[in-house]
């Protein structure tokens, strides 16, 4: 679908074509059109006008979601594109902005909000080269080390010390980048950027770095936080957590695997449990909460039941729920207001069918996301799933992966998909009848991979023809086979990789340690 465009942004789009034309030329332009021209250059990927663009920035507040978003002048929203040339181009466009003492405007910017940037899977820039999360963190605390190293060496014009410019970002820290981010925010006060953390997300750190670095950040102003993979947070660690530090506007909390595991649990973890409990209920801002792989059988409601402000998103997949956790849940009054539910890794059908009904039809009237990996649906429960999903008219996004389910049920069940308004993204199984006879669910990771690849192309060129017949070709259909793409996995796979590998090696030689002194 091809965008309309404003004769002003055509216009804009031709100007900064001729980068060198464009540059020599800023001093001339009004201050109102930075914005367009800024939106332009991005979209044309002119990493030079950009960097020139941000250096004299004329106006108090530079927005990147609202300057790349939806426009009157051109409506296609590019804050999905991480573009790296452009992303570099704006960063190292305001460290100069601090360092500029020929800009023909009087210095008035005074916030930087970075937060708009969407992380995607597939880039439409023509570099094809993206700046993800942990990127702009790495680049960021750089920028801002450098900047400190200069003004300490060079002679300065004494304006540029008054500069400050709060940064806000959603910083991504991991072992491999933790000093320069450490750097950054301990010289916070003195560097004319100033980073302001609103969101935090920390992987591959050990728990010492974690709790000094979550100090750093300034909590008082965290929104969102996610703790996750190699971080080893235990219940008691969290208990510690939200004893020593205040998180006031903490909306999003996610935390690793196994945070809690009710199965070895003492009088003692209990009350700790309930600590926690009370903790979060005493975050008015926290709608959305992720605890995937953790057991909690038979404690959400110890868990949950102290939050005063609805639940709106709620992942809560390989949990070990039982029905006294779903009848907790179905009645509980956070059922209204769940836009997105994760209960994979649950046999719904067998343990609690006509309780996780009940809570899909308190949610049904503003559920956006389903996601039910692993939970043994099977052919004989398609009828219901569908009358259950009947009522969900705003939902957006529905992921089955894994699920023991044939192409003719699967066939069934889109031909249904189709009828959801708002629908936009489906990931579905390979159909069981592509799997050899006797599989069984739910599937190892060895086995995952064997199954009849051209049967299943066959199968899902059948299911898109049904969306297409039914001119649905917004929605996407997808088999991930190892799950959903996750942009903050994609960028540091490698370091987590390296580190998967050291403790293997590390319980490999302990293992052999032990068995030598054995011997």
């Amino acid at each position: 679908r091809t965008t309309m465009k404003s004769l002003r942004f055509i216009s804009a789009e031709a100007f900064v074509s001729n980068a060198e034309f464009a540059r020599k030329s800023l001093g001339a332009v009004a201050h109102d059109l930075f914005p367009l021209l800024f939106k332009a250059s991005y979209l044309l990927e002119q990493g030079e006008v950009i960097h020139d663009l941000v250096e004299n920035w004329p106006l108090f507040d530079f927005n990147m979601g609202k300057l790349l978003g939806a426009t009157l002048d051109y409506e296609e929203d590019l804050s999905h594109r991480t573009c790296s040339v452009c992303l570099e181009s704006c960063l190292t466009g305001l460290r100069d902005y601090v360092l500029n003492q020929s800009s023909p405007y009087r210095k008035k910017l005074k916030m930087v909000d970075l937060t708009g940037i969407k992380d995607v899977e597939v880039q439409y820039c023509k570099c094809k080269k993206t700046m993800g999360r942990w990127a702009r963190t790495q680049l960021l605390c750089k920028l801002c080390s450098d900047l400190l190293v200069y003004l300490q060496q060079a002679q300065c014009n004494p304006g540029t010390f008054e500069v400050s410019i709060s940064v806000l970002i959603d910083l991504f820290v991991t072992e491999r980048n933790f000093e320069l981010v450490v750097q950054a925010l301990l010289k916070k006060c003195s560097c004319p950027l100033k980073i302001c953390c609103v969101a935090f997300r920390s992987d591959n750190l050990t728990l010492q770095k974690f709790f000094y670095i979550i100090k750093l950040t300034d909590p008082s102003l965290l929104r969102k936080l996610e703790i996750v993979h190699n971080v080893h947070l235990e219940m008691e660690h969290l208990e510690m957590l939200f004893n020593s530090i205040h998180f006031p506007l903490l909306m999003s909390l996610t935390l690793p695997a196994r945070t809690f595991n009710v199965r070895r649990f003492t009088a003692a973890d209990e009350q700790t449990l309930a600590n926690i409990g009370e903790k979060m209920g005493e975050m008015t801002q926290l709608t959305e909460l992720s605890m995937p792989f953790s057991i909690l059988t038979g404690r959400i409601q110890k868990l949950l039941s102290p939050l005063k402000t609805p639940l709106k998103t709620l992942d809560v997949s390989n949990c070990s729920l039982n029905h006294a956790d779903m009848a907790f849940l179905a009645n509980s009054f956070h059922a209204n207001h769940l836009e997105a539910l994760d209960l994979s890794g649950h046999d719904i059908p067998e343990l609690y069918p006509s309780t996780f009904f009940k809570l899909l039809s308190h949610c049904s009237s503003v559920l956006r996301s389903l996601t039910l990996e692993d939970c043994n649906i099977q052919d004989t429960h398609v009828n219901m799933l569908i009358l259950g999903l009947s009522p969900c008219q705003k939902l957006q996004e529905f992921k089955f992966i894994g699920n023991p389910l044939s192409s003719q049920a699967l066939r069934h069940l889109f031909t249904f998909l189709c009828e959801l308004p708002m629908l936009k993204n489906v990931e579905f199984p390979v159909p069981r009848d592509c799997y050899p006879i006797g599989i069984t669910y739910p599937i190892e990771d060895a086995s995952v991979c064997r199954f009849d690849h051209q049967k299943y192309e066959r199968v899902a060129e059948e299911l898109n023809l049904i969306l297409l017949q039914a001119n649905r070709d917004d929605v996407k259909a997808s088999t991930p086979l190892f799950g959903s793409y996750d942009a903050a996995v994609q960028e540091t796979n490698n370091e987590l990789g390296a580190y998967l590998i050291k403790s293997f090696k590390e319980t490999l030689e302990k293992f052999t340690s032990s068995f030598n002194k054995m011997s």
